[in-house]
């Protein structure tokens, strides 16, 4: 089922201010039950987790900062 313009830029809305710190204060608290690794492979497992969040909802994140195609454009035609 695809989401529509308007429900994709709500929910990435609610990704983005809800999920993304949830998700950040997650992987921190895991990754402190552990001892503390040298200062570049700690920067590649916030990278490597940085980069996993997002994977799940490209979908949700593509085209949203383009106009919505469904508007209807100036002159009654609508968006391609």
């Amino acid at each position: 089922m695809a989401l529509s313009y308007k429900a994709r830029r709500r929910w990435s809305l609610v990704i983005l201010l809800v999920g993304l710190p949830v998700y950040i204060v997650a992987c921190v608290t895991v990754k402190d039950w552990f001892d503390r690794p040298s200062i570049l492979l700690d920067l590649v497992i916030y990278v490597a987790l940085g980069l996993l969040w997002a994977m799940p909802f490209r979908f949700v994140f593509r085209g949203i900062g383009k106009p919505d195609p469904d508007a209807p454009r100036a002159d009654g035609s609508r968006a391609e």
